[in-house]
């Protein structure tokens, strides 16, 4: 086990973890998590995580004006399948929802104008949005970065201030909403704003959700080399 525990640093080293697989949730989940971030408040275009590689991707240029409020990405090593559709249904009373088949969703806030994506951040979650997209749950935890000094020491989403949430919340009702009112939009809606006791329930089960579908990676890693050694 110590050759295969070196090799697995010599990994690490030489290679950059996979932002979904490789990089761990955090040990103090769910009240202190890492996000990775795609997007900033700054970008014009949505960025996305090319599942298969881990790279950051262009999904598409923004469609129309909305800007998203803040740090956006997800958190490693969460999935939203079964278990987050079934307490989504519970939360809503409604029948059919289904997981949206993603990584769990976060926006952190900070008073700091962070202008890059492609990066990782400890953070804290406070509360969340139970958003239902097209029929699949799609829940949107919102966090505060850690030690921001304006955010910094909220610890519950009582203590954001209300209109942030309200333009956080703008801006997922409203970003793929076609201006012509065609009738191509999904049907996006945020059923009620949660705090940070639910946020971490949320949390809890996008990660047994991810480990029910991709194990424990680090440790199917090791047993797989330990086999190719005997």
């Amino acid at each position: 086990m110590d050759k295969i525990k070196k090799l697995l640093e010599l990994f690490e080293q030489k290679f950059v973890a996979h932002p979904w697989h490789g990089v761990t949730i955090g040990e103090k989940m769910p009240e202190q998590v890492k996000a990775y971030i795609e997007i900033n408040e700054n970008d014009q275009i949505k960025y996305e995580i090319d599942k298969p590689s881990g790279h950051i991707m262009i999904d598409r240029p923004q469609k129309y004006s909305n800007i998203v409020p803040a740090l956006y990405g997800f958190i490693p090593q969460t999935y939203c399948d079964t278990k987050i559709a079934e307490h989504c249904m519970k939360a809503t009373g409604r029948k059919g929802i289904v997981g949206d088949a993603d990584p769990l969703d976060i926006i952190v806030l900070s008073e700091r104008n962070i202008t890059r994506g492609d990066i990782l951040v400890d953070c804290i979650p406070v509360g969340g949005f139970r958003m239902i997209d097209g029929g699949e749950a799609d829940d949107k935890i919102i966090a505060v970065l850690k030690d921001d000094q304006a955010y910094g020491d909220c610890k519950d989403i009582t203590d954001i201030p209300s209109k942030v949430l309200d333009r956080v919340k703008h801006f997922f009702l409203t970003y793929k909403s076609n201006p012509n009112n065609d009738g191509s939009d999904k049907s996006v809606e945020i059923t009620d704003t949660y705090g940070k006791k639910e946020a971490h329930e949320i949390i809890r089960l996008s990660f047994e959700d991810y480990t029910n579908n991709y194990g424990d990676v680090n440790k199917d890693f090791a047993e797989t080399l330990a086999s190719l050694a005997k």
